[in-house]
């Protein structure tokens, strides 16, 4: 779009200037409006997960508010109530005719609709609360009065009010703000004082008036406030840059837009625009960063519009008071509340990313790290050091740009990573070998070699990281073409981050299974169980559990040619049950047996295969018991039938339907097929050294058969201790399939995964929900707490005699 103003701008300088932009869109989502609607939907959570903590505290409170009112007269209470509950409507309809007035009926209709949604949300929140199995929510967020059970978990009066002056959005209407959110709150007190809403039912309600009101304006839009390039090019001329002509640039990034604008005197300049409704762009990424990292992430992961400026211009004057080549900043200027602009002069040249392979010579990428070199040595950190931040004019001279998350008096760690992201970014674009050559020749080997351990991932730019996807082998070549320069040099990644996204994985499902079973044992008499339980057979257990080290030590020694010795390797299966509090069920055992296989002097590789052969071998017996198993329970009184019991029905049906949605996931898919190539990639030929010797292959079958069958035995000894009783062939099918599910769990020894999936198999065999639930607690009592402490004692024996 063409805008060509004439006569007089805002400023009062007269004016003959073209514009060249396309149309603005009249609605913008804004990531805010996003942001705030996941943080309301998370206050909503907070408040129905702690039914079970703040019971008490609740019911305290609501008790001293209805002492309170009894005091108040009636009559009072009853005229508040009622001038509260027609004000409370009244106000947003004046609002919405004053709109209509004023010809801005798009705002009232997205207003509008925000409130139906609110109220059919808060309809159908009550329904579920107050629906049956929901007491505890429904005594958390109601109280009982005259004895009944008042429906009011989300005030149907109030939601949508709220949701409708979201969405309208008052802000700058400062006379309509308190006089609404007045009368809300005057409703809200008179709803509490005649005892038909909660003090947590109030924030329930405004959660939820908020988390509907910014979802419809995220859907809707909301109006687009930002300058146009016509006011942006008036602000400019009043800084004493003159633009005649202003063109918009492919700057269609996240947070800024940028102009390329011809001054009256002949000069070019580059403005950037940030916007202030862009700033939050970003900000869940940025907070994810800040909370992983343990550091090297920008000090301020929240930006205002001032913040923004202020830093981009601190750090273009620090460059070129360093010496770096860089536009020079000629003016910044916030224009009108919405934005700011900063203009640079204007340095012709493309990108680096731009150019062609045969325009990267190694004069340029010499004059590349000798502005990273200035950088360094004056302890400025670029922060985004990509082939897009460096600007090559047409003779050749490299300049930087994009400065906006630069730092200045930048620690060691920023300015190494820094240095990471370049060498890595060069060599996507010439190769390892050159960009180190390059490199070293500038800035010399030290402190590349102090890069290496930050050569990951994780704390390089996003662009950078989807490239390393197409080339995964590029940043080993970078590590080892240090190497060459300096053999000595630190091998290991230094430790960025404070958890993997693994760990999160394992504590959102060890919390999800802990709530599962906490909410079953909820509805048990714990202490009833426990008094009228055998403990008898807990012995019996303990004894069936132990059984399962000396069971497991037969199945590994069964599959190792070499002669190992029964006690040591009964100690380093006890030592497993340690480290399964760190690490899956599946991976903690397996590197604990190659570890202790290759102490004992077996070489690595037969080591590895070895416990493949071991794990290969019970996985076959795994899955041929549970068709055994399952084949019998389904048998009549006479004898086995053909139909199969409904367990194991259940059990397949949920086996094949997790290997679909698995192996339909491309990243999920190549990595199980790698990981299972890399651990039975010998395992054939170590099989056919074990098929030589009977008496191996007898122990080794023996140890897996035995192994399940103490596991079961232990499980069966806990359905027993408080007084249940199924099949053995049933309970034998109920461990293995959770034994299964267990051991493909990320969480640490299947924490949450096995307990939900023995307690489901429990329930559906015919068991009662409380005796189930404590019998499973029981079983994994006797084969997963209990042998952490004697597990660490022998972890540690064998570790001071190198064993493992």
């Amino acid at each position: 779009m063409l805008t060509r103003p004439r006569g007089e701008t805002p400023g009062g300088a007269a004016t003959d200037l073209l514009v060249d932009e396309p149309s603005l869109p009249a609605r913008i989502r804004r990531p805010a409006d996003a942001i705030r609607f996941l943080l309301s939907l998370g206050v909503i959570a907070l408040i129905l997960s702690l039914a079970h903590v703040a019971r008490q505290t609740t019911s305290g409170l609501a008790s001293d508010i209805t002492h309170g009112t009894e005091q108040a007269p009636h009559l009072l209470l009853t005229l508040a109530g009622l001038a509260s509950g027609i004000v409370v409507l009244a106000v947003p309809v004046a609002f919405g005719v004053d709109r209509l007035i004023h010809r801005d009926g798009l705002r009232i209709a997205i207003g509008v609709l925000a409130a139906v949604v609110a109220l059919g949300v808060s309809l159908t929140v009550d329904s579920w609360v107050t629906a049956a199995g929901m007491r505890d929510l429904a005594w958390y967020l109601t109280w009982r009065r005259h004895g009944g059970w008042f429906p009011g978990p989300a005030h149907i009066d109030i939601t949508p009010v709220i949701a409708y002056v979201t969405a309208v959005r008052l802000g700058g209407r400062t006379r309509w703000q308190l006089v609404t959110w007045a009368v809300i709150v005057l409703d809200a007190v008179a709803s509490l004082a005649a005892g038909a809403i909660t003090p947590l039912a109030i924030v329930t309600t405004y959660a939820i008036g908020r988390a509907v009101g910014y979802g419809t304006l995220y859907a809707a839009g909301s109006p687009n406030t930002r300058p146009t390039g016509l006011a942006v090019m008036a602000t400019l001329r009043r800084l004493g840059l003159h633009p005649v002509h202003a063109t918009r640039t492919s700057g269609d990034h996240d947070d800024f837009r940028s102009y390329g604008a011809t001054l009256a005197d002949g000069r070019s300049v580059d403005v950037t625009v940030l916007d202030r409704d862009q700033q939050s762009a970003d900000l869940i990424y940025r907070l994810w960063r800040r909370v992983r990292l343990r550091g090297g992430t920008p000090r301020r992961t929240i930006r205002s519009l001032r913040r923004s400026l202020e830093q981009e211009s601190l750090m273009a004057y620090a460059t070129a008071a360093a010496g770096a080549a860089t536009p020079r900043l000629l003016a910044t200027s916030e224009v009108g509340s919405e934005a700011a602009l900063l203009a640079y002069e204007h340095v012709p040249g493309r990108t680096l990313a731009d150019l062609s392979e045969e325009e990267l010579t190694d004069e340029l990428l010499a004059g590349v790290w000798e502005l990273l070199g200035t950088l360094q040595t004056h302890r400025l950190a670029h922060r985004r050091l990509v082939a897009e931040s460096i600007l090559v004019d047409s003779a050749g001279h490299p300049y930087l740009i994009d400065l906006r998350t630069g730092e200045t008096a930048a620690g060691d760690l920023a300015l190494r990573i820094d240095l990471a992201q370049l060498l890595t970014d060069m060599a996507l674009r010439v190769g390892p070998e050159r960009a180190v050559r390059t490199a070293a020749d500038v800035l010399g080997p030290e402190p590349l070699a102090a890069a290496v351990p930050l050569l990951q991932k994780v704390v390089l730019a996003r662009s950078t990281r989807a490239a390393l996807r197409r080339n995964k082998r590029l940043l080993s070549g970078v590590r080892e073409r240090i190497r060459v320069l300096r053999p000595e040099i630190a091998a290991e990644p230094a430790q960025l981050d404070r958890f993997s996204p693994r760990t999160l994985v394992s504590v959102i499902a060890g919390t999800a299974g802990a709530y599962l079973l906490l909410s079953q044992l909820g509805n048990v008499d714990v202490g009833a169980l426990i008094s009228h339980a055998d403990w008898r057979w807990f012995g019996v257990g303990v004894v069936a559990s132990a059984l399962s080290y000396l069971a497991a030590a037969f199945m590994l020694i069964g599959f190792v040619p070499e002669r190992l010795r029964l006690g040591r390797t009964v100690l380093v299966q006890l030592a497993a049950s340690f480290v399964k509090l760190v690490a899956p069920a599946a991976v903690g055992g397996i590197a604990v047996n190659t570890r202790y296989l290759q102490k004992a002097g077996v070489p690595a590789g037969q080591a590895a295969a070895s416990v493949g052969a071991s794990q290969l071998t019970g996985m076959g017996c795994h899955v041929l018991l549970i068709l055994l198993f399952g084949y019998v329970t389904g048998g009549s009184d006479t004898g086995p039938s053909l139909p199969p019991s409904r367990i194991i029905i259940i059990a397949l049906l949920a086996a094949a339907v997790l290997a679909i949605v698995v192996f339909s996931i491309g990243p999920l898919r190549r990595l199980i097929t790698s990981r299972t190539r890399s651990l039975f990639s010998g395992v054939v030929p170590r099989l056919m050294d074990v098929l030589q010797s009977p008496k191996k292959i007898a122990t080794g079958m023996g140890g897996t058969l035995l192994l399940t069958a103490a596991f079961v035995v232990c499980l069966d000894a806990s359905i027993r201790a408080f007084g249940g009783s199924l099949g053995l062939t049933t309970v034998a099918v109920v461990f293995l399939t959770g034994n299964a599910l267990g051991s493909a769990a990320p969480t640490p020894g299947g924490l949450g995964a096995v307990e939900g999936a023995l307690s489901l198999g429990l329930t559906l065999a015919g068991l009662p929900a409380g005796t189930a639930t404590s019998a499973v607690l029981m079983f994994r009592l006797l084969t997963f707490w209990l042998p952490v402490l004697p597990g660490w004692a022998a972890f540690t024996h064998l570790q001071r005699n190198e064993s493992i």
